[in-house]
């Protein structure tokens, strides 16, 4: 069954042509001046055709079908103009935009954002699609869809802890921005969306760019940058209320409201939202709060946008995995929390072996319009985090805690069963600026973005079994971050023709960070870091005709190693920051609601740091540089609506992704030493060869929609030595979804979701670790993988007002 599935979906990658008869041509012009307008954005609503209008207003859409259609006209500064035309034969219809009495707040992102005129390779999640798929999981889930991603959750189900790859790069090589401010955390690089959720009920659209992309602020993007505006100024009040259930107890609630413009200027929003699961994997439970409200003022030439998103979680830690010779007997097993006697004898499980998080956003936008020509936009942000994790810990010693042993009449204590907490207290606060400037052919923005990341690492033995009552609630180790990140870019497009545009985009980071303080084991981690980075990009975008245009593009990206490269590495080990150039070659074709893509990448590395199985002088693991490595592969997509009734979308990544003269070391045991290995050219970890994505939607009836959702993941390695017995197996996965909407008299709308996912039950895994060590000469591993859930199914029932 799983190969029919797969045959379906590589024949949907064949271009898939439809007869079709009409065209409509025409000219956009603004109505108070009569000049053209270049770049105006023409859609033809429920179908993917669309186009953009040239330098001198004109703009084409061929190959229609006789029938009646709705068109959407928008341009940056004019009202959105919808009309409705019905085509019988060739059309003509010239269109004149009335310019808007308020500014858009599109001028807070814009800077940083991909155009579809732009040599970049990306893909747009409108509020549309994310409804349909909001059943309350985290934010990963909802981009699972997009090409060469694989998403993964620790506790099976996609809610509590997630995380997800694109083209092989996890969140530390990802940039993610929140209406433009950095959401990356300044030391490790990472973004934990545990912390954020329900955002994606509060997001308006979503951009991910593969590759290095754009310049955009705060982290490198180092395989893909993905960039979330949230809010909507809706022009009349509404009110919504959400309701999700499903397997394993979950359970997400939220409200939200919206005032509509207030004397044609005032938009207020504001949302609160809980989400409760008991998760696939033995006690991985999620107690997730969250609340979102903005506030903005739209005026001619001004726009002020206020925004607050607060985020409270609290999981059981599932982040240990199961062995890997429990898959087959108990897939949900959980060892977090264990409690043993001093005679190894299992007790039972620590209840609160738990993860708690409270993280805060507070931004503040301005955008000023001088004219057509020339805008303005500035954002100051906060963002506040403070939490712990607690664990239970079986047989410590007192010494690793900075704990006195304790001595009970001719004994001597030196080990003891204890309860810790580790605390991150942070505070990460910026300023980004940045101005557009356009004319007929050019296309200017330049700006930049300073930001400060200040973060408290300290631990605390909160209860043990044998210790003094004076040793309680110390730090037993203390350290700060602090680090400092300034951005300065400039990029342009310029229009030598109506065929052929040029691109270019400069950015210069420095980079100052300082770690003080002690190591969870004692040691001192005081060290000081500097950098400065310049990360060049070009490209030629061509339009071949009014259905095909190719690009090509080429990008640096630099990045400083994040906090665990520095908290692990030896004084004496030589750390190199990382590059990565990018080549982009694609193409694209639209026509009568075909669209395909082709998208060619090889992303060249220098100085990757990657898991070698090599040591610290404590015997931490460490990352190391390896001096060679690359991704190469081509991203194919494709889509179409037949019959006005079925639409297909499909994509797929063929890749290699290889690390050359790769060198693993394994530890001995015996002679305390390690075992280096000399592999040659290997797989670099997590990283298919192949995936493959289908989505298949029918609307067999007015307002129901069905759709088939299929996912395949080929082998991924766990570590870098390619070895398969350390590898994730292929899997194949399939989801269906309904969605049903009607009206009544008292509700305006009611939405109801039906989820079924992994229909057919598969058993898979999505991530895993290991640890490999040799003991008499027979070679032995430690590892832990992260199972997936079976069978499953959400129901969502949405009212809005």
């Amino acid at each position: 069954m799983q190969k029919n599935y797969l045959l379906i979906i590589v024949l949907a990658m064949l271009p898939i042509m439809v007869v079709a008869q009409f065209s409509i041509s025409g000219k956009i012009t603004g109505n108070d001046d009569g000049l053209p307008l270049t770049g105006a954005h023409i859609v033809v609503l429920n179908t993917q055709l669309k186009s953009i209008s040239d330098n001198n207003g004109y703009y084409e859409i061929m190959d229609l079908n006789s029938g009646s259609y709705k068109i959407k006209i928008s341009y940056v500064g004019f009202e959105s103009q919808t009309i409705k035309i019905n085509i019988k034969k060739n059309a003509s219809q010239n269109i004149a935009l009335q310019p808007s009495t308020i500014m858009s707040d599109e001028v807070i992102i814009s800077a940083i954002r991909a155009t579809d005129e732009s040599p970049n390779t990306y893909t747009i999640i409108d509020q549309a699609e994310i409804e349909e798929n909001n059943t309350g999981k985290d934010l990963p889930y909802i981009l699972k869809s997009i090409p060469s991603i694989v998403v993964s959750s620790d506790a099976g189900a996609g809610i509590g802890y997630t995380s997800l790859r694109i083209r092989g790069t996890d969140l530390t090589g990802i940039n993610v921005t929140l209406n433009g401010v950095p959401v990356n955390d300044g030391e490790s690089h990472s973004v934990y969306f545990v912390d954020l959720p329900d955002l994606a009920s509060s997001i308006n659209d979503i951009q991910v760019q593969r590759g290095v992309g754009t310049s955009t602020n705060g982290a490198a993007s180092f395989g893909a940058s993905i960039n979330i505006k949230t809010g909507d100024n809706n022009p009349n009040p509404y009110a919504e209320i959400n309701n999700s259930f499903g397997s394993f107890n979950t359970l997400k609630n939220s409200i939200i409201v919206g005032s509509g413009m207030l004397n044609t200027r005032w938009n207020f929003i504001g949302r609160v939202s809980s989400i409760k699961s008991d998760g696939y994997i033995d006690r991985a439970s999620s107690n997730l709060k969250s609340a979102y409200f903005s506030g903005s003022y739209y005026g001619k030439k001004d726009i002020i946008k206020a925004v607050v998103l607060l985020g409270d979680e609290k999981t059981y830690q599932s982040w240990y995995g199961v062995p890997k010779d429990s898959l087959e007997t108990n897939r949900t097993y959980n060892p977090a929390g264990e409690i043993y006697d001093k005679d190894g004898n299992f007790l039972g499980y620590y209840n609160n072996q738990t993860d708690n998080y409270l993280q805060n956003y507070y931004q503040l936008h301005h955008g000023h319009q001088f004219n057509n020509k020339f805008n303005i936009a500035s954002s100051i942000f906060l963002t506040t985090g403070k939490g712990y994790y607690e664990s239970y810990k079986n047989g410590s010693k007192l010494t690793s805690y900075g704990l006195r042993d304790t001595i009970i009449g001719n004994d001597t204590i030196t080990r003891t069963n204890l309860i810790q907490q580790k605390w991150l207290d942070n505070k990460f606060y910026g300023i980004n600026l940045s101005a557009n400037y356009s004319t007929e052919r050019l296309k200017l923005s330049f700006g930049g973005s300073l930001n400060y990341y200040d973060g408290d690492h300290y631990g605390k033995v909160i209860w043990a079994q044998v210790a003094t009552l004076d040793q309680y609630n110390n730090n037993w180790y203390f350290n700060t971050g602090k680090k400092s990140d300034i951005n300065i870019f400039a990029k342009a497009r310029f229009d030598l023709n109506d065929k052929i545009n040029l691109y270019g985009d400069l950015q210069y980071r420095n980079i100052s960070y300082n770690i003080n303080g002690t190591h969870d084991d004692l040691r001192d981690l005081t060290q000081t870091h500097r950098y400065n980075f310049f990360n060049p990009k070009a490209g030629i975008f061509y339009k071949i005709n009014n259905t095909q245009n190719i690009y090509l593009s080429v990008g640096i990206a630099n990045r400083e190693p994040n906090r665990s490269v520095f908290r692990d590495a030896d004084s004496s080990q030589s750390i190199s920051p990382e590059k990565l150039t990018d080549i982009e070659f694609g193409y694209k074709y639209e026509r009568n609601s075909v669209l395909i893509e082709a998208n060619l990448f090889f992303m060249d590395y220098k100085n990757q740091f990657v898991m070698t199985g090599k040591i610290n002088n404590v015997g931490t693991p460490i990352f190391t540089n390896v001096p060679g490595s690359y991704r190469a592969g081509i991203e194919l997509i494709a889509g179409t609506w037949l019959f006005e009734i079925v639409e297909l979308k499909v994509n797929a990544t063929l890749s290699q992704n290889k690390i050359m003269d790769f060198v693993s070391y394994v530890d001995n045991w015996t002679t305390w030493g390690q075992e280096k290995q000399e592999l040659g050219t290997t797989d670099i970890s997590f990283s298919p060869n192949t995936i493959l994505s289908g989505n298949i939607s029918i609307i067999p009836v007015k307002n129901l929609k069905v759709s088939l959702f299929s996912k395949y993941v080929g082998r991924q390695y766990i570590d870098n030595t390619a070895n398969i017995k350390r590898s994730l197996g292929p899997y194949f996965v399939n989801n269906i979804s309904f969605n049903y909407s009607f009206e009544t008299g008292f509700i305006r709308k009611i939405d109801l979701l039906l989820s079924l996912n992994n229909i057919f039950n598969e058993k898979y895994e999505t991530n895993a670790w290991v640890y490999r060590y040799y003991y008499d000469d027979v070679e032995y591993e430690m590892n832990g993988y992260f199972p997936q859930a079976g069978f499953n199914f959400m129901l969502g029932v949405n009212l809005k007002f």
